[in-house]
């Protein structure tokens, strides 16, 4: 079975949260922070698992742009600059259903690695 299609996208900017809402009123909202983290870009995923590179510093990350690709998928653009990577909807449902499990991982990962998700260098101002 595919993966619902939104019929809503729609970005929160004060939260940073990209909000997806389905024909049967279902409803997520995902940081992003974690669609960051979790590119499904070359650069952050690598070509296997061996080569994903942990994102660190992404805490006040947001979205400048969103733009629909056909009828599968969502090209997110961060204000750090990064925008590769396609995020199918498919992929953008497996997030938000499991949303929970990814970033307890994320935290795992960044705690293993004893990095921090502050932003390096000058303190973020926040609007």
């Amino acid at each position: 079975m595919s993966a619902p299609i939104p019929e809503n996208v729609h970005y929160h900017k004060r939260d940073r949260e990209l909000e997806l809402v389905y024909a049967d009123g279902e409803r997520y909202r995902l940081s992003a922070e974690l669609l960051r983290v979790y590119s499904p870009s070359a650069e952050v995923r690598g070509h296997s698992p061996e080569q994903a590179t942990l994102q660190m510093g992404k805490k006040f990350v947001g979205l400048i742009d969103i733009t629909p690709t056909g009828n599968y998928a969502l090209k997110l653009h961060f204000d750090d600059g990064h925008d590769s990577g396609l995020y199918t909807y498919e992929y953008l449902y497996d997030l938000a259903c499991h949303r929970e499990a990814w970033w307890a991982d994320y935290l795992r990962q960044m705690e293993d690695a004893g990095a921090s998700r502050e932003p390096l260098g000058i303190p973020v101002k926040q609007l």
